[in-house]
């Protein structure tokens, strides 16, 4: 297969191609509401049952299943329901294992750490992160998942807007951190759902404005990257 079968026919940039296979990779409206859902009703449900967290925890847990039970029935993608049953899950537990509604979040205030983390070496090593997102919406992912890093100019932009991905996970920890350790329980929950969907709302803004200015070239796929020492 050629490389003009796996672009769009209006991928003349490395930009565009990105634009292209984020589209693809990423998932809707739909997706960003099955995960902030668990997390509104845990805060809703602690609060009216006399801050009762095994309760709390049961009701997060079974409007995770039920949601996805919708997407059973519906026959679509189980792909980001499946993740939100996992997080309320994980949630859950660390919840009831210290009595303390608060530790609810500190599995998704972790994660934060270990992808800023996990972020900043990606950059560093020239394996962007975001370049698993584009190459997740290559047509030829199965064969040939990092086929992205072959264009030096794709490694270069997918770098610019990994540096996106770090700032939004350095805006969650300031905010929730804090809140945690203070053991605002509500304004945890409120802070979760904002700085989930409408945050990534800001960053992907941010990343489509960067692809939208740039204009970098795509460069032949059987040329690979050159490590940097």
């Amino acid at each position: 297969m050629t490389a003009e079968h796996t672009r769009p026919p209006s991928a003349e940039t490395v930009e565009a191609l990105i634009r292209h296979r984020l589209s693809t990779a990423l998932g809707g409206w739909r997706g960003s509401l099955e995960t902030a859902l668990p997390t509104v009703v845990f805060v809703l449900a602690w609060s009216l049952s006399d801050h009762d967290v095994r309760s709390a925890a049961v009701w997060a847990i079974g409007v995770a299943l039920l949601l996805a039970l919708v997407r059973v029935v519906q026959r679509s993608s189980l792909q980001h329901v499946l993740g939100a049953v996992f997080a309320t899950a994980v949630a859950a537990f660390f919840a009831l294992r210290s009595g303390q509604a608060q530790d609810a979040f500190l599995p998704g205030i972790l994660t934060s750490a270990g992808f800023l983390l996990a972020s900043l070496l990606s950059i560093l090593t020239r394996w962007p992160a975001v370049g698993f997102l584009v190459g997740a919406g290559d047509p030829r992912a199965a064969e040939d998942p990092f086929g992205w890093r072959r264009d030096r100019g794709m490694v270069r932009v997918c770098s610019r807007l990994t540096w996106v991905l770090v700032a939004i996970y350095v805006v969650r920890l300031v905010l929730m951190v804090p809140l945690y350790l203070a053991e605002q329980v509500t304004l945890l929950g409120v802070a979760k759902v904002v700085l989930g969907w409408p945050l990534w709302v800001a960053g992907l803004a941010v990343m489509g404005w960067l692809l939208v200015s740039g204009h970098t070239p795509l460069e032949p796929e059987d040329e690979p990257v050159l490590e940097v020492d």
